[in-house]
């Protein structure tokens, strides 16, 4: 049976081609060895779109045309070839226009654009249109639970509870906004947990000291810990919590000494947004990591790893996929190169 001609006239319209070039980009993220690959899902996230969607645009048999901005979104994101962006400009914009046509003609597209709907995404845009309705009521409800709630908290504060509150004792410190600041307190002999451990190590070569990078609080890490608390004259305990992260962490962006950007790099790859290179060199791809991390954590997107990024950063770590190494054969692993 011959192939229909149809089907030819759709291999080679600029929709399918457009979804083939993004498609490979993708494919290809993970090229050479050593770069990650992000989930569809946290690219998704990156770009501000549904995985649903996305996968549309990546899918050449079930095409939807991405918008210019998510085309050259993804061409950054997903560090593409340069030589490539034009050419997919001109697709995208290609393929709307053989959409736009279709649909004069037919009344259907035959490449579904973005922006094209079916009954589900009419039912979801109906759903949207009703909780737009909503939204008024409901931010007035909030507010007012919100300060009937701040009004019971500060009736059950006593004296004390305002005054080591105001004073920064030994209970979390208070943000700028309000949030608890409490940092993750590690010291030796405590639960190693191997990413922050290693960000720690690289902080501490970031400050001059010579410490074997490899996630384990041991005892060379622990005097490098005493040493930088003498300096910053804080007590000498060897701990590292809510008085030492903060004088260790540095502003870390364009320009940045590679141990610090590195430290920046290991807990951005441990948070689970896609994975971030560990090259010690702060890229453009880094900056859009710490811009996609600070808008899940709701805070100022500057793509700048400021101290209320760290504190974020440390606090929203996972446990490795697997014991590292020097768990499983009772050793360190060896250090990153410096």
């Amino acid at each position: 049976m011959g192939q229909d001609p149809g089907d030819g006239e759709r291999e080679r319209s600029a929709g399918v081609q457009l979804a083939r070039m993004l498609r490979r980009w993708w494919e290809e993220a993970g090229d050479p060895p050593g770069r990650t690959r992000p989930t569809q899902q946290a690219l998704a996230g990156r770009l501000g779109v549904d995985q649903t969607t996305l996968s549309r645009y990546l899918n050449p048999n079930h095409p939807a045309v991405a918008p210019v901005r998510v085309v050259e979104a993804l061409h950054t994101q997903l560090r593409a070839p340069g030589a490539d962006l034009d050419r997919a400009r001109e697709l995208c914009r290609a393929a709307l226009r053989d959409n736009t046509r279709h649909q004069a003609v037919t009344g259907t597209s035959p490449v579904q654009s973005a922006d094209s709907a079916d009954p589900v995404d009419d039912r979801r845009a109906s759903g949207r249109s009703r909780l737009l309705r909503l939204r008024p009521a409901l931010v007035v409800m909030a507010v007012v639970v919100s300060f009937a709630a701040g009004m019971a908290v500060q009736g059950q504060l006593t004296d004390r509870d305002r005054t080591t509150v105001a004073g920064g004792g030994e209970g979390p410190a208070a943000s700028e906004t309000g949030a608890s600041s409490q940092w993750p307190l590690m010291r030796i002999g405590g639960q190693d947990q191997f990413t922050p451990g290693r960000a720690l190590q690289h902080l501490l070569n970031a400050h001059g000291y010579d410490v074997r990078v490899d996630g384990f609080f041991g005892r060379d890490t622990q005097d490098a810990v005493m040493d930088f608390q003498r300096s910053r004259d804080l007590p000498p305990d060897g701990k590292v919590g809510d008085q030492t992260w903060p004088e260790l962490v540095k502003v870390v962006g364009p320009g940045s000494k590679p141990f610090e950007v590195r430290a920046a790099q290991e807990l951005l790859h441990n948070t689970g947004q896609g994975g971030t290179p560990v090259s010690g060199r702060f890229t453009a791809a880094t900056a859009e990591d710490v811009k996609h991390f600070q808008r899940s954590q709701r805070l100022p997107v500057t793509g700048l790893v400021d101290v209320h990024t760290w504190l974020a950063l440390l606090r929203n770590q996972r446990p490795p996929v697997k014991a590292p190494a020097y768990q499983q054969g009772g050793s360190p692993l060896p250090s990153a190169p410096g």
